[in-house]
């Protein structure tokens, strides 16, 4: 082994520290390289490489469900209700009925009437930025963009609006591979409030059918119908807390993680005001290079074989996004930032029939937040040290401090 690489035959991705959290890529690279298809202690594999993870992907025999992992992981709580019942840990048939069911929440009409809603709180929010002046581009900006898009999209009163990215990353936080105590009871507790305001909000929309609001979703899941299949309600709740933690963290990580890419760029920052139509290839970049999704998993339903031999039925398999998105057999000199990369193969939204749902939605948000957060405010600029989210699966920052001026 090269001095100066990590050492990757003893990598435990239930082991993981914080300096992997805070930069996995010398390590994913060493990975990619030498053990692509990494078998952890536990007996799980870690995938690094593209052709790996798309293969996984887009095998029918590769399975989403967590019935049993989760039990092991969570017992009967419910983190593991809401995880077990949500579309992205499911396969078909039951997968198939649901994604159907929400994929008319995101219908072209749906999408169309988003443009305009973005378009207007993009625009407040960049009032408010210019008037503060100096800010945490996070938390003033990143997350409250999907904040008030899922909020309408839910018909979740203001009110509780500020608890939304609170809920989403307790949610999510208990998917890592290792979760303490603590993280789990926080999980629950936010599957447990969420879930009761959601049931609200379903009894009065159901009482209501008429009230719904301009990109309002609620009313399609609710009323929606597939071969006569409606949501029970245990499967409306638990799927609108799945919209909230798709659209949400992963939102407001890809703001800020963009963002961010900018200021590490200075050149692509320059290219990017000088030129701003680059801005949709400069969506892909920035998903590529820091994609708010580090890791998936399937478990194998049959053998597949990969790049360095056969991993038997049964295996659980970790995929990773962050690796593939970086591998140099796909993407040339792939950690350079390049606005303009054409074509740009990242799997950020993943692929095959769990291909995110709400993709489209995602590269509008930011489409149209960051090409005016860029163009309005030329000399944007880092103005104090950014946090990484500490979490595994996410790549995200609780904090990007700014000045616009």
């Amino acid at each position: 082994m090269q001095a100066n690489l990590p050492d990757i035959t003893t990598f435990d991705l239930n082991a993981i520290d914080r300096a992997f959290i805070e930069n996995p890529h010398p390590t994913l690279h060493a990975l990619r390289r030498e053990d692509p298809v990494h078998r952890n202690p536990d007996g799980s594999v870690y995938l690094t490489r593209h052709d790996d993870c798309l293969k996984v992907y887009q095998s029918r025999d590769m399975l989403s469900d967590k019935q049993e992992e989760f039990g092991k992981k969570f017992g009967k709580c419910p983190l593991h209700t809401h995880h077990t019942t949500s579309l992205i840990f499911n396969d078909p048939p039951y997968h198939t009925v649901v994604r159907k069911l929400i994929a008319g929440a995101f219908t072209p009409r749906k999408l169309a009437e988003f443009e305009p809603l973005i378009s207007d709180i993009v625009d407040r929010l960049l009032d408010r930025v210019e008037d503060l002046g100096e800010l945490d581009l996070v938390n003033d900006f990143a997350k409250v963009l999907p904040t008030e898009i899922i909020s309408f999209m839910l018909g979740i009163p203001e009110s509780y609006r500020s608890r939304l990215r609170e809920f989403s990353l307790a949610i999510l936080g208990a998917l890592d591979p290792v979760v303490s105590r603590e993280r789990l009871d926080a999980g629950n507790a936010a599957v447990t409030e969420f879930s009761a305001i959601l049931a609200e909000l379903i009894a009065h929309r159901r009482a209501h059918p008429d009230g719904a609001a301009q990109g309002e979703v609620l009313d399609s899941l609710i009323f929606g119908e597939h071969d006569g299949r409606t949501l029970t309600d245990e499967e409306l709740i638990q799927n609108c807390i799945f919209l909230l933690n798709a659209g949400h963290e992963t939102t407001t990580s890809m703001v800020g993680n963009a963002v961010g890419t900018l200021f590490d760029n200075p050149d692509q920052h320059r290219l990017l005001l000088a030129e701003p139509g680059h801005i949709t290839t400069a969506m892909e970049e920035f998903l590529r290079v820091q994609s708010p999704l580090q890791i998936g998993n399937r478990l194998a339903g049959e053998d597949i074989t990969l790049s360095t031999g056969t991993v038997p039925k049964g295996t659980y398999i970790h995929t990773s996004i962050a690796g593939a998105n970086r591998d140099p057999e796909v993407f040339a000199d792939p950690d350079r930032v390049d606005i303009t990369r054409k074509p740009n193969r990242q799997i950020a939204f993943i692929t095959g029939i769990h291909v995110c749902l709400g993709a489209t939605l995602a590269r509008i948000e930011g489409r149209i937040a960051i090409g005016r957060l860029v163009q309005r405010f030329p000399k944007l600029r880092e103005n104090g040290e950014r946090e990484v989210l500490p979490l595994a699966r996410f790549r995200g920052l609780t904090r990007l401090p700014v000045a616009v001026g």
